[in-house]
């Protein structure tokens, strides 16, 4: 299919349920649909327009119970909408709740292919898969074992080997690569991928971020059954991820900004950058001085290479502002030497005082993939008691091993707050720096140099013919 062709167009979607007082009304309403009984309505879903195109893989987020598996069943056709309209072209395959088709009483065998011939498979194509299918499985002998001798893991390997190595145009995925064992994950995975690169379409559900950006070009954010936004799939999980840990008194001004310009740069960001310098909130620092930094940046100081998509939380009693990445020698750079020690600082103002506060940083790549980063807690004990008014110096010092690319870095601050643990303070893609002039080495095909070295040499000799480097 092209890529312009629309497989899944949903309209003013929605699902409502009725709870009522009591089972005798429930029934009442069963026998006699015209009968008014005591029943309250509930919307998981409501009013939610969307579509995706062949080839698409588009991820959908929330908090649970914001309607994301309502949504799934929907456009799948195991329920039955309550107002609008979802269209959906091709054959489906739906990793939904995993074996709940199966029959506990026939072997894994049978259970293949009564579920593939629910996926509309023909009794040939399956008979053609089947051994894909048990290799994928890796259940062995139980493959010819009835079902309610398995163990839940069991159920889940043939389960998603039964949906994903069937011919199908769709895959829609809610949270089954949550179960499993890392290795079968990482297969499942792999599944996926290949399907996506052959041209798949895939609506996949997850609480996971990392993932989500990692397998989706584009994103949906559900809170409370609603569609709020959709787009990039980096930008919604940042915004989901702020949403998520905004106070309950900031939500609404959460979503409001949500909306108003998913994609622009927060008004809060703007304000740190312009109106904030590094000197004269370090010389207001008292609490913690780690050395003098110096305003002179350095020739690896592009002006011109700011982040343009700086995510700030709510702030629960903490501030962070003033953050800059330096060279050894405390100049100001954003563009980055191989195997060079930089040091990434951020300032903190403690509004309210915070107990066990620990501090964070981390670095992404360009399409936000996590690829490391630390917390104090790590190296040393966290603060027991921080107070109000306090401003602290936080530093971070790496050494760089990426390749060339554009990668971000994060800020945060944790702690408990009246007892429970919060993100104090939390700032996504705060500052952007460039690594360059990586020469003399060899290519990685990823983010991260590891140092390696290569040699070859000829077996029928001990006279290395080619190699890497010389203290290999």
């Amino acid at each position: 299919m092209s890529m312009t062709t629309m497989l899944i167009n949903a309209q003013n979607l929605g699902k409502r349920y009725r709870i009522y007082a009591n089972p005798i009304q429930h029934l009442k309403a069963l026998l006699w649909p015209g009968l008014k009984g005591q029943f309250a309505e509930t919307w998981a879903l409501r009013n939610v327009s969307f579509s995706v195109c062949a080839g698409e893989v588009v991820g959908i987020v929330g908090r649970n119970g914001s309607g994301k598996s309502t949504l799934l069943q929907l456009v799948a056709g195991t329920l039955t909408p309550t107002q609008g309209r979802v269209n959906v072209q091709g054959r489906v395959a739906a990793l939904l709740e995993l074996g709940s088709g199966f029959n506990a009483d026939f072997t894994g065998r049978e259970n293949v292919f009564l579920n593939g011939l629910l996926l509309g498979a023909s009794r040939m194509e399956i008979a053609e898969r089947l051994a894909d299918i048990e290799a994928f499985a890796e259940i062995g002998r139980y493959f010819d074992q009835p079902v309610k001798t398995y163990s839940s893991g069991m159920v889940v390997r043939l389960a998603f080997a039964v949906q994903v190595l069937l011919d199908k145009d769709i895959l829609i995925v809610d949270e089954a690569l949550a179960v499993g064992d890392e290795v079968f994950q990482r297969k499942c995975f792999a599944a996926i991928e290949r399907f996506r690169e052959g041209g798949g379409t895939v609506l996949f559900v997850s609480h996971s971020g990392e993932t989500i950006i990692q397998l989706c070009d584009r994103a949906l954010l559900l809170h409370h059954g609603q569609l709020v936004l959709q787009g990039n799939a980096k930008r919604v999980m940042d915004w989901y991820h702020k949403l998520i840990y905004a106070p309950v008194e900031a939500e609404a001004r959460v979503l409001a900004r949500m909306q108003e310009a998913p994609d622009a740069e927060p008004a809060e960001a703007l304000a740190v950058a312009g109106l904030l310098s590094m000197a004269s909130a370090a010389k207001e620092s008292a609490a913690v001085r780690l050395g003098p930094m110096a305003e002179m940046e350095s020739d690896d100081y592009d002006p011109n290479l700011r982040s343009r998509s700086v995510l700030f939380y709510e702030d629960r009693g903490a501030k962070i502002s003033s953050f800059a990445l330096y060279n050894e020698h405390g100049q100001k750079v954003n563009v980055l030497r191989p195997r060079q020690t930089y040091i990434w600082s951020y300032n903190v103002e403690f509004t309210e005082l915070a107990r066990r506060v620990r501090f964070g940083m981390t670095i992404k790549t360009a399409s936000g993939l996590e690829l490391g980063g630390a917390a104090t807690a790590r190296a040393f004990q966290e603060m027991p008691l921080v107070e109000a008014g306090w401003k602290l110096r936080v530093c971070f010092k790496f050494v760089n091993l990426l390749e060339e690319g554009i990668y971000f870095l994060n800020a945060g601050v944790g702690g408990e707050r009246e007892g429970i643990e919060h993100y104090l303070a939390r700032a996504v893609d705060l500052s952007v720096f460039r690594v360059t002039n990586v020469e003399n080495r060899l290519l990685s095909g990823g983010p991260v140099d590891f140092l390696i070295r290569a040699r070859v040499e000829r077996v029928d000799g001990d006279q290395s013919i080619l190699s890497s480097n010389s203290d290999f």
